[in-house]
């Protein structure tokens, strides 16, 4: 028998770089507080929001996208042109088909690099940096760009009490490259459609040819905050574990920005030390879905510089139910 030729592993891949776009204007909490019949106040408490970056000036989520990619691969210090794969995690894609990784390869001269959309929410960028670092490793390829992008503006209902208040636009993106030893740990990831119905979109694109309003989101907001809060601190856990470290390893603890209660409370469920930083991006930026890790790794690093080499654990959950998680060597 024929045997087919394989290509070389590598040992390890890790993140070369960040970038960021974040929406051009910062909308307050009293903007939003009239529809809802609620206050600045009530909002702070419940979610830790002061303001969410919001687009005014017409740009889609894939011009978010162009600008945070062209960060990243400028601080890569490589050209778009050797890019090997370009992942982006989105529910924001304006068409069902083609993909929004298609278009985002041409303008950052990656063609004719594979490309392809993942629908995974809040889990997505974590989902991305989990293939990125298989294609690596693999032999597949040397760069990957992962993007997460969100303009949850368009499927906001300003009188919904839910979620829509949460909710920003913004985009982050990676660099993910080959390197000598691991840099990015085993993933664990999954999901539970049982639970299908917790965060949700309110009509299908179907039920819109037939007269319904235009699809907004929806969430069960204490259903959310229990499974954020104990079933998915067993799965930071588990990802810890698969890397080989303690809490107290780490520099850095970057969930994805839901809310800030779930954030402090899921620190106080690791027993993290005070020497993690903490990412709290929510506070000026709003809950932007898939483009929330990479966004608040973004300004951790502006931030603290310092924490530029240490380990940083990510993780990301929500609609579906999907998570993911990996602990990171932070660029």
């Amino acid at each position: 028998m024929t045997t087919l030729k394989s290509l070389p592993t590598r040992a390890g891949s890790r993140i070369l770089s960040v970038g960021a776009a974040r929406g051009d204007r910062l909308v307050p909490n009293d903007e939003l507080v009239g529809p809802i019949d609620s206050s600045d106040e009530w909002i702070r408490q419940r979610t830790g929001i002061a303001t969410r970056a919001r687009v005014s000036d017409g740009s889609e989520a894939v011009d978010l996208a162009e600008r945070a990619a062209k960060e990243a691969i400028e601080r890569a210090g490589i050209d778009g042109s050797q890019l090997d794969a370009v992942i982006v995690s989105t529910i924001s894609n304006t068409v069902q088909t083609p993909s929004m990784a298609a278009l985002l390869t041409e303008r950052v001269g990656a063609t004719p690099a594979p490309a392809f959309d993942i629908s995974a929410a809040c889990a997505g960028y974590a989902y991305g940096v989990a293939q990125a670092d298989a294609l690596v490793r693999s032999g597949m390829a040397e760069h990957v760009l992962v993007v997460g992008v969100e303009k949850l503006s368009e499927v906001v209902d300003p009188t919904d009490r839910s979620i829509s208040f949460l909710l920003g636009d913004g985009a982050g993106a990676v660099v993910v490259g080959a390197a000598d030893e691991p840099g990015i740990s085993p993933s664990v990831w999954g999901s539970d459609g049982s639970h299908w119905e917790t965060i949700r979109m309110t009509n299908t694109l179907g039920s819109m040819r037939d007269g319904a309003p235009w699809p907004t989101l929806r969430q069960d907001g204490p259903t959310v905050f229990r499974w954020a809060v104990w079933e998915m601190a067993k799965k930071a856990r588990e990802a810890l574990d698969a890397a080989g470290i303690e809490p107290g390893d780490l520099a850095a603890f970057i969930p994805h920005q839901a809310n800030m209660r779930i954030i402090d409370e899921f620190a106080k469920q690791l027993k993290l030390p005070d020497t993690v930083a903490i990412a709290r991006d929510i506070e000026t930026t709003g809950n932007t879905s898939a483009a929330s890790i990479p966004l608040a790794m973004h300004r951790l690093l502006e931030e603290q510089p310092e924490l530029s080499g240490g380990l940083a654990l990510q993780i990301g959950f929500g609609a579906g139910l999907v998570y993911g998680a990996q602990v990171v060597v932070l660029p």
